[in-house]
């Protein structure tokens, strides 16, 4: 129970810091600024683990998971 609400207070901040950062208006609500926040970890982490696994929270991972983020915003409007 506990894991599931650091995945979404960390998706919250990674969604916002992703929002606040991408150039021009971004309109989500709350869920979909977690989901676009949790995607962005997901896509980072995919990116950058090559079969590796780490654990803990380091700046390089924080600052992949904004520009994952970042990148699935991209990718939506691009889509629509």
């Amino acid at each position: 129970m506990l894991n599931l609400i650091s995945i979404v207070f960390s998706g919250l901040i990674v969604g916002v810091l992703a929002r606040f950062f991408y150039p021009g208006a971004v309109e989500l609500g709350l869920l979909k600024t977690i989901l676009l926040g949790v995607g962005g970890s997901l896509l980072a982490g995919m990116l950058a683990s090559r079969g590796r696994s780490g654990s803990g929270v380091n700046r390089a991972g924080c600052l992949a998971s904004v520009l994952g983020a970042m990148a699935l915003i991209l990718i939506g409007r691009l889509l629509l």
